[in-house]
């Protein structure tokens, strides 16, 4: 165990240092070797951005530059595109000289510039010319090869043939080493540099789910989730369906505020004690839980993964979410409840509490707040966590700083006042494998986005809709929830983020109304199957290792359709009011 800890705590510590470090920094624009200074001879600068057929920067581009045909200056692109070229001629023979700019890149169509001496502006010695180039796809070996490993890996991740993290990890890892052995004797098979795959890596994400874990953690141990699950049956007075709907609703906020897998490893447990001491099968209640998760975990920026991702890609702030999609998801926690009361109301009708009062009791007695002052600093803590949610826009704040101030600091109170062991919260609340997954799983998308692989995705999409928003709206909608539904949300979110992006900004009318069409399909998908959405593996795993076992199509009779409505209200929702 220790191993592994000092390994994971080593694994980030190289990944910051890394990003920071002048190596990763200083690559990019720029870069050729110095050159001996002409006297009196002329400055030629040349400068711009190097762009794809969707208008989007080429990192990573080579840049040559030839006088006369032979190289003078080669420079490499940085991440937005840019590159700056500067070299010295004798006085005079800028005007006599043939100028060349060549930019090519794996994956890419090389163009060649011809660049003519009276086209530059000069001031004294010093010449300048700015040229931005397009560059059309060009699908080699890099494309296949990147398509069919994150295929491959996509397939190990949907149907469970080896953990998520593995796959993930492996597919990233494959990726690179093709890059620096084939692709070093060949350039058509350089997928991605290892500097090109630590920029994709998205720490915003990394660290807010960090952050919260550890809140969640520190607050595990103050027992205010069990208490809560105990007042819920309170205010219910033993009737199991208003219970379960108490339930449903603190689940969907408790989602909405913390990650819904969180959410649903704290009261998984508690609801199958409650089930069995009602004698109901504890799936009944469980299944219910697990919907509104996701459903509560649509609303909010920090309630679901894939609409993390999509707020950090996009740059729509916490209330950005609040606004277009709260609304939309208590109308789907209304259809649920319907949806409940029609698919179990028989089953919680049969179930009998002889004494209310006296179960009352004994959940008081089970289910209590244990650390009371420790809760005061937690619920204090969290409380300003939230508002920093809510405002972080103000602020121009990485909703990631918010969750991480928070963690630091209720980490050290209960440090200090010794109520939490570090070592302990560190290995079990901290789930390592979903943050390491989270890191590889990025490296594989930038991989097949370098490659071009979303490039094709988005022109297929774009040339299905023929421009128009209502066929453009549906098609994202649907297709993300289908998908969602059968494999992992996130990898397929993190997909459809430079797809949806260009799709915004070349549809007219757009905006942001395709943002929330990904998320509702991304997070509403994700009821689809056992394995559409995190929680949803999470809670039916620990249901079964206590002897609740459901199948694949047994979760699948009862969770599709409700998917299906759910998407039904959100495409009419879109349509109709097109959030902004």
């Amino acid at each position: 165990m220790k191993t592994l800890r000092y390994g994971l705590f080593s694994f980030f510590a190289i990944t910051l240092f890394l990003i920071g470090s002048p190596a990763f920094a200083g690559h990019g624009a720029g870069g050729g070797p110095s050159k001996a200074l002409i006297e009196g001879g002329d400055t030629i600068n040349i400068s711009g951005i190097i762009l794809d057929s969707h208008k989007e920067p080429i990192d990573e581009a080579n840049v040559k530059i030839l006088v006369n045909g032979k190289e003078v200056e080669h420079v490499v692109t940085a991440h937005n595109g840019k590159y700056v070229a500067r070299f010295q001629l004798e006085k005079g023979e800028v005007q006599r000289a043939t100028i060349q700019i060549n930019a090519d890149k794996t994956s890419f169509k090389g163009v060649t510039l011809t660049v003519q001496g009276n086209d530059m502006a000069q001031k004294g010695n010093q010449l300048y010319v700015s040229e931005d180039i397009s560059l059309d796809r060009h699908l080699g070996p890099a494309f296949w090869i990147s398509t069919v490993v994150f295929i491959l890996a996509y397939v190990l991740i949907a149907f469970e043939l080896l953990h998520r993290t593995v796959a993930a990890m492996l597919g990233a890892i494959v990726m690179l080493v093709i890059s620096y052995t084939i692709g070093t004797i060949n350039p058509e098979y350089h997928i991605c540099s290892f500097e090109s795959a630590i920029f994709s890596i998205d720490m915003n994400v990394v660290f807010l789910l960090m952050g919260m874990m550890i809140i969640v953690g520190v607050l595990k141990h103050t027992g205010v989730f069990q208490w809560c699950a105990y007042m819920s049956y309170k205010l219910a007075k033993g009737k199991v369906f208003v219970l379960v709907v108490y339930l449903m609703i603190f689940t969907a906020v408790s989602s909405a505020f913390l990650d819904n897998v969180t959410t649903m490893l704290l009261l998984t447990g508690v609801a199958i004690e409650i089930s069995i001491s009602l004698g109901i099968n504890p799936l009944h209640m469980l299944l219910p839980l697990v919907f509104a998760s996701n459903v509560g975990g649509t609303a909010t920026l920090i309630g679901d993964p894939p609409n993390i991702m999509i707020g950090s890609y996009a740059g729509l702030t916490f209330m950005d979410f609040v606004v277009a999609l709260a609304l939309l998801c208590g109308v789907c926690m209304i259809a649920l409840i319907i949806f409940t009361k029609l698919v179990w109301g028989k089953g919680y009708a049969a179930a009998k509490v002889d004494d209310v009062q006296d179960f009352i009791q004994v959940l008081k007695e089970k289910y209590r707040i244990t650390d009371p002052r420790l809760l005061t600093y937690g619920l204090a803590v969290l409380g300003f966590v939230v508002f920093l949610f809510l405002s972080h826009g103000y602020w121009h704040m990485e909703v990631s700083v918010a969750a991480l101030m928070g963690g630091a600091v209720l980490l050290t109170v209960a440090i200090l006042t010794e109520k939490v062991d570090l070592i302990e919260l560190i290995e079990k609340d901290i789930e390592w494998p979903t943050l390491m997954f989270f890191i590889f799983l990025f490296i594989m998308v930038g991989a097949v986005e370098s490659s071009g692989l979303l490039a094709v995705v988005a022109d297929w999409i774009l040339e299905l809709s023929a421009g128009d928003f209502v066929i453009a709206c549906s098609l994202i909608l649907w297709v993300a929830a289908i998908m969602s539904a059968f494999v992992d949300n996130i990898p397929f979110t993190a997909t459809m983020l430079p797809i949806v992006a260009y799709l915004s900004a070349v549809i007219p009318g757009a905006e942001n109304t395709l943002w929330w069409a990904l998320a509702l399909g991304a997070c509403f998908g994700g009821n689809g199957t056992i394995i559409g959405a995190s929680a949803n593996v999470v809670t039916m795993g620990i249901a079964e290792s206590r002897g609740y076992k459901i199948s694949f199509i047994g979760f699948m009779k009862t969770a599709f359709p409700y998917m299906i409505i759910t998407i039904i209200i959100a495409h009419a929702w879109l349509l109709i009011f097109r959030p902004q």
